[in-house]
């Protein structure tokens, strides 16, 4: 009978995670569609192995077209049948779409496989894995026949070794040798295995190939068997794969069936047959010796090397061993030729390398690309960066015996040699990605805790080292954390290391130790300040949104109040830590809203807004004064140099425990950058006033007009005062430095800002204005200079939107506004005629290389150049202290920012404590509150008191949280009010807060984490 011709094939998926989503249910859909419509003689189903893309499952490849369906039902696959399969018109509802606009209607347009170059996965996805015709059609034990019909053993190996193709499974020794080593050992007998035994949390490459191409691994290990010497293989596979033992199975039964395991395999004289043992999960058993002593019926316990299996492995007979990957390379480099395999990679690392991507990264599943391509490339290339747009922090390469690669490391190459260098590992690929949700201490314990499960027991180090450093881990994340407990981990990490008898145990700290070498900030937040940064450890916090607010508000308790109709309560609880309780309801960044735990259902809540209606809604009549605790060491003096936001939140808190603060201001109001750079509309100043009119009247002095290193000198504030908080912000702005740049009509954005909010009026923007930079000080320079008159404002940017530090809202208020946002651009010369500026000239950008902030670095596209014409040019880029004024005894790092401790925020003379952004640079309102909170509890207690700040909240009762909450439902975010953008004239004030009833629903959202719930 004559083979039958079908003009469409239909590649559905079969891959375990498409199964796990329903590409059953799929494929019976077309099968049925299919015949339903009279195609069974035109179009074929085949049932492949993993396509890859695993986010997108249920996939479906239409050949010879190569129309890619994604995401796919059982009534999507009734449409394809109907609407393509029959007509010819390809269903775009199916197909992947970049944005909103654009549709990738084939398989290599999708960014996801554009970057790749299969090897190992070259048949997995194409071909029916139960289909050996199939495999012999793309050359299918053409690689065995060239073997064994015209090379010698020796030439195989030869072939192996200049191809350079290291295993895939662990640290990455050379095949070849591995296979010299074997076929030169003395044994009458001699075994080739398969290491199948994929235990690495996150990791499914072996899995993959098994259940997709497993012929390829059958044709290799009968390639090493000639080589070596041998006539008989295992494969060892766990038996949670249950889907790849049974592929595998059938594939062997029809390789001996088409006599590609015999005893006479091809009439070449050669025999050789393969088996499966099923192991039981042990991870340990991934381990080379350990594996052999399970195939032979014992315990899965490792021994010491040497003898080494080449010499003396599987009942102690000369012994092969690679992994599936490792096999998946062999065909295609005797077929190819080791030269050809040799050209791809790196110099130590030659080849392909699959990579199973995992966690919190767009698009999960499995890639193949060249050894040496950038971690970067791979998590935002193919990968599409990471989920929920958040910001990547660090990568877990090698799994459970790997190392974390953090941000700084994007632009690494993943290889062998640059891995080790990390202090990470290739191991098997895994690649779990982690975003800024992660706790980085939690999982160094979560893969130590597995590592610690799955030690044999054998030797000492493992067995009681892991222990040892698993409880050390639990106590730091349990808020018990000891001084010391961190070099206790490093010491005991190395002991491991060099004294357990195996990979797994010699390995099993690196996950411990690589967290400390690059997130020992963390370890130490959480020993020495009890706190989980990425609020993830929930013994050391309540609530998320709280323990991420650096001013440690209540918020659950307040937002409680507010949805109790209690505002005035509301408001009492909110500034008993924060005194800018109506000024950050409108200008904070809002940490705690990305920890919201609400998001996991829906959207988080607006807490931010609440707090307005809370300031907004009080019955300031009713309100009485904070109340105050006296301190034991009431009465002395505190110099506050600067009076922002850090100096006044400090001075308001030592005022309430009975100091006497004195606020040394240098301009004419006090409030820092929310009175003179935040614009009104954003900020009124009757809000600020009204916030430092209750600051002073707990006690609080400010002398305005008084710049200190003018006015009074520094040296006379030490000498007249029993402590000083230096708290002067960051208002010294950056120059572009470059040409033109003194030319009439070009400012900073701080001087400018400054000009307009003091009432000086000095400046006048013309018709046309270039403001540079992206962050919240560019968008307030450039609304204002709208609303000053400016008919054209142009932002010149040089990164992408998504990298502009600026609240989204504030972005995305300015282009309703009609400002123009140019990006990739850099500002070369100011140019202007007469001294007065007229144009600005701008260097087009490309994204290049990543920085050490994890995003990718710009760079000039070579003879690409506009000019923008301009009257005003507001620089917005950063700014700096202007600290002169302490002299040389104060020490400071690099960028002029004061150096204190952390937990104290003291410097390094004694008495002189310093916070806010003359500490961290540019910073947050919040921020800078919460360092003034830190502050007040260091220098009273400086000065002889307990630290224990005033508080009414005793005094507040809080509302019980609801007892059933098992009925809560998606309830989509309540949007505030905006004033509309023709109305948007002057210095109107342009969010206008929620109403009353607005704000009780939104209010109702909260999950009351602070109660358990």
């Amino acid at each position: 009978m004559a083979d039958k011709f079908y003009r469409t094939h239909v590649l559905v998926c079969a891959g375990a995670g498409c199964v796990s989503c329903g590409c059953q249910d799929v494929a019976n859909a077309f099968s049925r569609e299919i015949e339903l419509h009279g195609l069974g003689d035109e179009v074929k189903l085949v049932m492949t192995g993993c396509m890859g893309s695993c986010n997108l499952g249920p996939v479906a490849a239409v050949l010879p077209d190569g129309t890619f369906y994604e995401k796919l039902t059982a009534e999507g696959a009734h449409r394809i049948v109907e609407e393509h399969l029959l007509k010819g018109r390809p269903v775009e509802d199916f197909m992947h779409r970049e944005g909103d606009n654009i549709v990738l209607p084939k398989m290599e347009e999708l960014p996801f496989f554009k970057m790749q170059k299969k090897i190992v996965l070259r048949n997995c996805g194409v071909i029916d894995p139960g289909n050996i015709e199939e495999y012999i059609a793309r050359d299918g034990y053409s690689a065995l026949a060239k073997a064994l019909g015209e090379m010698t053993r020796e030439e195989v190996i030869d072939e192996i070794k200049r191809s350079g193709l290291r295993g895939r499974g662990g640290g990455g020794f050379s095949t070849g040798m591995k296979w010299e080593f074997t076929a030169k050992a003395q044994g009458d007998q001699k075994y080739v295995l398969c290491n199948a035994d994929e235990g690495d949390p996150g990791a499914f490459m072996d899995r993959s190939v098994l259940e997709g191409d497993p012929h390829s691994v059958i044709e290799a290990m009968t390639i090493a068997g000639y080589a070596i010497g041998s006539n008989q293989g295992y494969v060892y596979v766990r038996a949670e794969y249950p889907l790849a033992i049974e592929r595998l199975s059938t594939a062997i039964r029809q390789a001996r069936e088409w006599g590609f395991l015999s005893s006479d395999i091809l009439g070449t004289g050669f025999g050789f047959d393969l088996d499966i043992r099923i192991g039981a999960g042990a991870f340990v058993c991934g381990e080379e010796t350990a594996l052999m002593a399970s195939i032979e019926g014992k315990r899965g316990e490792p021994r010491p090397r040497p003898p080494f299996p080449a010499i003396s492995g599987l009942w102690e007979c000369p012994t092969l061993l690679n992994n599936v990957e490792t096999y998946a390379n062999i065909t295609w480099i005797i077929i190819n030729g080791a030269d050809e395999f040799a050209k791809i990679g790196t110099e130590g690392s030659k080849g392909t390398k699959v990579f199973a991507l995992a966690g919190a990264i767009n698009n999960s599943g499995l890639v193949e690309v060249p050894m040496g391509t950038s971690l970067g490339d791979i998590i935002f290339d193919i990968g599409g960066g990471v989920r929920n747009g958040k910001a990547f922090k660090a990568a877990q390469a090698g799994g459970p015996s790997g190392g974390c690669i953090p941000k700084e490391f994007l632009n690494v190459p993943m290889d062998y040699d640059s891995l080790k260098e990390l202090g990470a590992m290739m191991g098997s690929g895994g690649l779990i990605i982690m975003d800024e949700g992660t706790c980085m201490v939690d999982l160094a314990r979560y893969f130590l805790d597995f590592i610690q499960d799955e030690s044999c027991g054998k030797c000492t180090p493992c067995r009681i080292g892991t222990k040892r450093m698993l409880e050390i881990l639990d106590r730091i994340c349990h808020g018990l954390g000891q001084e010391g407990d961190i070099e206790l981990l490093i010491n005991l990490g190395n002991q491991i290391k060099d004294s357990a008898l195996c990979g797994l145990g010699q390995t099993a700290p690196n996950p411990v130790l690589s967290t400390i070498r690059y997130f020992r900030h963390e370890y130490e937040a959480h020993i020495r300040d009890k706190r989980c940064p990425a609020c993830v450890c929930n013994s050391l916090f309540d609530a998320p949104c709280s323990h991420t607010c650096p001013a440690g508000t209540q918020v659950p308790q307040y937002v409680a109040l507010v949805a109790n109709r209690r505002f005035t309560d509301a408001l009492r609880l909110i500034r008993d830590k924060n005194p800018f309780t109506s000024a950050c309801g409108r200008v904070c960044n809002a940490p705690c809203e990305d920890k919201c735990r609400r998001a996991q259902i829906d959207e988080p809540l607006s807490i931010r807004a609440l707090k307005r209606f809370a300031a907004d809604s009080a019955e300031i009549g009713s309100l009485p004064l904070p109340g105050k605790r006296i301190s034991r060491a009431a009465g002395k003096r505190v110099a506050i140099i600067g009076g922002g936001p850090s100096g006044l939140t400090a001075a308001y808190h030592l005022a309430r425990l009975g100091h006497l603060p004195t606020v040394f201001e240098a301009e004419s109001v006090a409030g820092g950058m929310l009175a003179t750079c935040i614009p009104p509309y954003r900020l009124p100043r009757t809000v600020i006033q009204g916030e430092i009119d209750m600051i002073k009247a707990t006690g609080v002095e400010i002398k305005l007009n008084t710049r200190v290193g003018k006015d009074i000198s520094f040296e006379k504030i030490r000498k007249d005062y029993d402590a000083i908080y230096l708290a002067t912000g960051a208002d010294k702005g950056w120059t572009l430095g470059i040409p033109g740049e003194d030319l009439q009509g070009v400012f900073d954005s701080i001087t400018f800002l400054k000009d307009v909010n003091l009432g000086k009026n000095t400046i006048k923007v013309g018709e046309s204005v270039a403001v540079i930079g992206g962050g919240n000080a560019a968008i307030d320079a450039a609304r204002t200079a709208k609303r000053l008159g400016a008919k054209n404002v142009t932002i010149v940017y040089r990164r992408l939107k998504e990298d502009m530090p600026a609240a989204s809202e504030e972005i995305h208020e300015a282009e309703l506004e009609g400002i123009e946002i140019k990006l990739l651009a850099l500002p070369i010369e100011a140019i202007g005629q007469g001294g007065k500026l007229t144009s600005l000239k701008c260097q087009r950008l490309e994204l290049a290389q990543f920085d050490k902030s994890g995003r990718r670095s710009p760079k000039p596209v070579e003879g690409a150049t506009f000019d923008l014409p301009v009257d005003t040019v507001i620089t917005a880029i950063s700014q700096e202290p202007d600290i002169q004024f302490l002299g040389g005894e104060i020490k400071t790092r690099r960028g002029g920012t004061v150096d204190v401790q952390a937990s104290t925020m003291g410097t390094n003379v004694d008495g002189i404590f310093a916070g806010g952004d003359v500490v961290s640079g540019p910073w947050t309102v919040i921020g800078a509150i919460g360092d003034g909170i830190k502050a007040a509890i260091s220098i009273d207690r400086y000065l002889g008191g307990d630290g224990e700040l005033a508080s009414d909240a005793a005094e507040i009762t809080i509302p019980a949280a609801p007892e059933d909450v098992d009925d809560i439902v998606e309830t989509p975010r309540v949007c505030c009010n905006t004033l509309a953008v023709e109305k948007r004239t002057g210095m109107t004030e342009v969010d206008l807060g929620y109403s009353r009833e607005q704000a009780l629903r939104e209010a109702a959202r909260c999950l009351r984490c602070d109660a358990g719930t």
